[in-house]
């Protein structure tokens, strides 16, 4: 009998302990919580900034692929440009060599042309070349290319050559061609040949 009581007494106590325990739970150390917590913290923010500096990093190579991309596309660009240009200026002033090689052919014939003829031979040959230079003139006309004026025209650098010069004439004014001493041409608004004048002054 002694013994069953001594058995409960050491099950209550037993079991007070236990449920004791229960009720005290075990809190952990706040100290160590919070410096874990610190830890992430500071591992999440050394990353943020490792981000922020590989963002940084591809924003400025995307600038810098950007900006040889629009270098690139302005050159090429320009590239076509002057292409279609030079294509436009062969087009335009196709011919020009063939027309400077038939400028002196045209001098020759007027040299002959400016020849005085009294026989009946002479007069014939005469006729003959004074065909060709026709034919040969409406050919260079045909293909746009023109006698520069010159003769009573302010005299122009760009499509006069001023060989000599000569004083002014009364009533007359300075700076204008007075004679041609070779004739100038044009093809289109290009000069094929400035004409080479005398100037007043």
């Amino acid at each position: 009998m002694a013994e069953d009581k001594k058995t409960e007494k050491i099950d209550e106590t037993v079991e007070k302990q236990t449920k004791e325990t229960k009720k005290t739970k075990v809190k952990p150390d706040k100290k160590v919580k919070g410096e874990k917590k610190s830890k992430k913290q500071s591992k999440t923010a050394t990353q943020i900034e490792e981000l922020k500096k590989q963002i940084t990093e591809l924003h400025g190579k995307v600038d810098a692929i950007t900006d040889q991309y629009i270098r690139a596309k302005a050159e090429t660009a320009n590239i076509q440009k002057r292409n279609e240009k030079e294509q436009a200026n062969l087009v335009k002033y196709d011919g020009q060599h063939l027309a400077k090689d038939i400028l002196p052919v045209i001098d020759n014939l007027e040299r002959a042309l400016a020849i005085e003829v009294s026989d009946e031979n002479g007069k014939q040959l005469k006729k003959g070349i004074q065909m060709v230079f026709d034919h040969m003139n409406k050919a260079l006309k045909d293909n746009h290319v023109t006698e520069i004026e010159a003769v009573g025209q302010p005299f122009d650098p760009h499509i006069h050559q001023a060989v000599q010069t000569v004083a002014v004439e009364e009533g007359g004014k300075a700076d204008q061609v007075v004679s041609v001493l070779q004739k100038g041409y044009m093809l289109k608004d290009r000069v094929l040949r400035p004409a080479m004048v005398v100037v007043s002054q």
